[in-house]
């Protein structure tokens, strides 16, 4: 693996260039005169009800803030109990196709009735479930999970929207800079300008040192893709919308999943017999060996996927707590700490916004480029 100087000078290139449009995460409003809440008539109390002191209610908004929610709060009033945002289109199968908007559930508080199924979201993990008109949610004595029946479901979340933005916006930054080369000869013009440089960083820098001259073209677009991609819904995390997608492990499974399945299937014969039968080695040492370099094929994806939630993930809880500690403490002194250290963490987390793409894509691009490696060996006889 070849790694130079430019990958250092182009992150800290993105990273200065995108400074002015970064943002704290969310912050919550400290006020000693929050009311509570309401809770549906006849629903379990512990599922609905709101906390009351500043650090349950601090737990409570970082617990909301790294899970996925099926609607788009951008802020609340907690004196006049109003929520700011828009809600997102919830679409269920249980025995039939159910669709409606998220408001039906009052941000979590009401019970939401569709062809006469009545739906709550539970609190303790974001998912929707099946109830009575009550709104009840039946637990595991042993295990404390949800026995209501929960139907499958694929709506536009605020993880799936922010997605679907990354995704949207990729297209039309792309598609202009490709047009800006066809009209201007080659040469980029407008944001593309900003772009070109990292589209060069993964192929000069990541593809063809880890792939070879003989194959990176035709990884290119998907390396292209996943680093920009991530490094997209990675600064949409830093911004006050609230969004987490790439700390939401279905996500990080999702890429690990591709990487995964590009690598195997375009993998060449001399990848699976270095699995296999690993040549260069004793025959016992070669029945031993191959179970663990097969253990090996799927520990890779695997890896990738930790890697890049983990890190997403931890620097928003440890951000936000930090945040947290500035209502906690009430004093100038400690405020003012809290917040020079939730500034710097917060520069800290735009570099590493840009530090897992780059991971996330050097490493998939290492694993290709095992896959279509090829060896030259002696024959057997000689070792």
């Amino acid at each position: 693996m070849v790694i130079s100087n430019k990958p250092l000078s182009f992150i800290l290139a993105a990273f200065v260039a995108c400074l002015p449009l970064m943002s704290f995460s969310n912050t919550e409003k400290d006020s000693a005169h929050v009311q509570t809440e309401a809770t549906h008539e006849g629903a379990a109390e512990d599922h609905h009800a709101e906390p009351t002191d500043i650090k349950s209610k601090i737990k409570a908004f970082i617990g909301h803030h790294v899970l996925d929610s099926h609607d788009f709060t951008l802020t609340q009033d907690d004196e006049t109990g109003k929520y700011y945002g828009f809600p997102l289109p919830v679409i269920l199968w249980d025995n039939g196709l159910h669709i409606f908007s998220s408001s039906k559930f009052h941000h979590g508080h009401e019970v939401a009735e569709s062809n006469g199924n009545y739906y709550v979201i539970n609190h303790h993990d974001g998912k929707i479930y099946r109830t009575d008109a009550k709104g009840t949610i039946t637990e595991d004595e042993k295990t404390g999970h949800p026995t209501n029946v929960r139907p499958l479901d694929f709506s536009i979340t605020k993880t799936v929207l922010s997605i679907m933005v990354a995704a949207l916006l990729m297209f039309w930054l792309f598609t202009s800079l490709a047009k800006s080369y066809a009209k201007n000869g080659g040469i980029s013009s407008g944001v593309g300008r900003f772009f070109e440089p990292l589209v060069l960083f993964i192929r000069d820098d990541v593809a063809i040192p880890n792939i070879g001259e003989k194959h990176y073209k035709k990884y290119m677009s998907y390396l292209l893709t996943i680093f920009f991609f991530v490094l997209f819904l990675n600064i949409f995390g830093l911004t006050p919308l609230g969004i987490n997608a790439t700390g939401n492990f279905t996500v990080t499974f999702a890429l690990a999943i591709l990487t995964f399945l590009i690598t195997n299937f375009s993998a060449n014969k001399n990848y699976w017999g270095h699995i296999f039968w690993m040549p260069g080695v004793p025959k016992p040492m070669r029945i031993i060996l191959a179970p663990i370099e097969l253990l090996g094929v799927f520990i890779k994806p695997f890896s990738l996927m930790i890697r890049l939630y983990a890190n997403i993930f931890a620097g928003h809880i440890v951000l936000m707590s930090i945040i947290g500690l500035m209502f906690i403490f009430k004093s100038w002194i400690g405020s003012t700490l809290s917040f020079g250290l939730s500034f710097v963490l917060s520069i800290l987390e735009i570099l590493v916004a840009f530090l897992q793409a780059y991971i996330f894509t050097m490493l998939s691009a290492l694993y290709f480029g095992s896959a279509v490696e090829e060896h030259h060996h002696e024959e057997e006889g000689h070792h």
